[in-house]
């Protein structure tokens, strides 16, 4: 099931958890990827709270919004940066991407595989991917009302084999979003207070959402059968000697006979 484009605005630019979350998100973020000067920055699903700072720095920057999610003018005060696009069908060259960031795409999709393969079209090689994805032992995804409990959560091992199974090779990782889903005064008070101190105390596991970077690799030729390191046949397949002797296994037959 994938969320509505106008849900999610409203919780990132008119709820103050939203604007809290979109905060301790971007803080990671660009934490990562301090300069995109001059480069191509695509975002996937709902991104443009993460891409803002981009957009006087990079050479190029687009948000791509999945139909099933519809999509939304941004930035509301500038010309528009956005696209409708089919999930696994992006109107992007081959290999014309430096960077990628997926928010609220993948935990929803019905075809991450797909998502993946198409990702890895786009970004030349040595290009870089950001996922954000719920993180299944975080507080985020057990706390309905807010975007990231809709969808499957992810652990920090099934990110990783989802990158690695789709040409790209995992680099880092972190995690945001450390402190509860509540939309109090009091708590988000706190807020970046406790984000901080998440930070130093734990890498992912308490984290609401999980931060995975990883760089795409040339394709590598799989092998089309099970490798063989050693060939031990059964006996029985031994070929006769020259000599005329008899296969160990023929002979024990004999013996037994006799």
């Amino acid at each position: 099931m994938h969320q509505d484009v106008c849900d999610l605005r409203d919780f990132y630019y008119t709820t103050s958890l939203g604007r809290a979350a979109q905060k301790a998100m971007r803080d990671r973020f660009r934490a990562a990827w301090p300069s995109v000067e001059r480069l191509s920055v695509v975002g996937f699903g709902f991104a443009c709270p993460l891409l803002r700072p981009c957009l006087g720095e990079a050479r190029r920057v687009l948000a791509l919004m999945p139909a099933q999610q519809g999509v939304m003018h941004w930035p509301a005060e500038m010309p528009n940066h956005s696209v409708l696009v089919e999930e696994t069908s992006w109107p992007l060259a081959t290999d014309s991407i430096d960077r990628l960031v997926v928010l609220h795409g993948i935990e929803t999709s019905e075809r991450p595989a797909a998502l993946m393969e198409e990702a890895a079209r786009v970004l030349r090689i040595g290009a870089k991917v950001m996922l954000i994805l719920p993180n299944r032992s975080g507080l985020w995804a057990r706390r309905d009302g807010t975007p990231f409990a809709l969808g499957r959560p992810y652990s920090l091992g099934q990110v990783e084999t989802l990158c690695k199974e789709h040409g790209f090779e995992v680099d880092d990782h972190s995690a945001a979003l450390f402190f509860p889903p509540h939309d109090r005064t009091s708590w988000l008070r706190w807020a970046m207070v406790m984000e901080g101190l998440g930070q130093k105390l734990s890498r992912y596991h308490a984290g609401g959402v999980l931060l995975v970077e990883a760089t795409r690799v040339a394709d590598t030729p799989r092998p089309s059968g099970l490798a063989v390191d050693e060939r031990k046949p059964l006996r029985i397949l031994d070929p006769v000697r020259a000599s005329g002797a008899r296969p160990a296994w023929r002979a024990e037959n004999i013996e037994k006979r006799r």
